[in-house]
């Protein structure tokens, strides 16, 4: 399914070419002249992109990026900042309140549709990290959840980033050391015994899916459907 592109800019001719280039690209694209249609279209469908113009008629560009990173439902979708202003203060102002990224007008069509799909796979490349799925395990990263077959499992701390590290390294073999290190800290002084203990708990926890976390004598671990 193409990414949805929403292209807030009051300047009808710099719309038109910027919704133009991002359609031909494979993209689907609103054009929105005021902040207010924006936010108005945005309370009904979320896009999977925001190109802001900073210099809007009803409402600072900046002010636009505060608000949308306020909300729950808009805190995470990618922003690329759009502007005359070229000054280093500007720039850092509009990445520090939570743009994503900045181009400076003139920009070329190359130029801006590089760096949409780069943002767009920086954010799905976030996402994926974040929802994990194996077999019937799924962790949530963020809200630090693991669900087994559908059900809540309750981890400790440190079995649930246990559980992380061997899930994002899915069929890979990891080292003691690399656990232990990732884990408890590069400068963890406990016996290596600790490992094992926690994947025992790990493996009960998980039940019938607790095999997938197989032992690979004398290196490490690893799981794997």
């Amino acid at each position: 399914m193409p990414a949805t592109i929403y292209i807030v800019e009051d300047d009808k001719n710099i719309q038109e070419i910027e919704m133009f280039a991002l359609k031909n690209t494979g993209y689907v694209t609103e054009g929105f002249d005021t902040a207010k249609s924006f936010f108005s279209r945005i309370s009904e469908k979320l896009p999977d992109l925001i190109l802001l113009d900073i210099m809007l008629p009803d409402q600072d560009g900046l002010e636009v990026v505060r608000k949308l990173r306020e909300r729950q439902m808009t805190v995470r979708i990618p922003i690329i900042l759009v502007t005359a202003k070229t000054t280093e203060l500007d720039k850092v102002k509009g990445l520090d309140i939570g743009a994503d990224d900045y181009l400076t007008k003139p920009f070329g069509v190359m130029e801006l549709i590089s760096r949409v799909k780069a943002l767009l796979r920086r954010n799905r490349n976030l996402q994926e990290d974040r929802l994990l799925q194996l077999g019937q395990v799924k962790l949530d990263s963020e809200k630090r959840v693991v669900y087994v077959n559908d059900e809540m499992c309750e981890l400790t701390y440190k079995e649930f980033e246990l559980l992380k590290l061997l899930m994002i390294n899915a069929g890979i073999v990891l080292h003691r050391d690399t656990i232990m290190s990732d884990v408890w800290g590069i400068d963890y002084e406990g016996e290596s015994r600790t490992l094992d203990m926690h994947i025992k708990t790990l493996r009960q926890k998980l039940g019938e899916a607790g095999n997938m976390i197989k032992t690979v004598r004398n290196v490490g671990y690893k799981m794997e459907q």
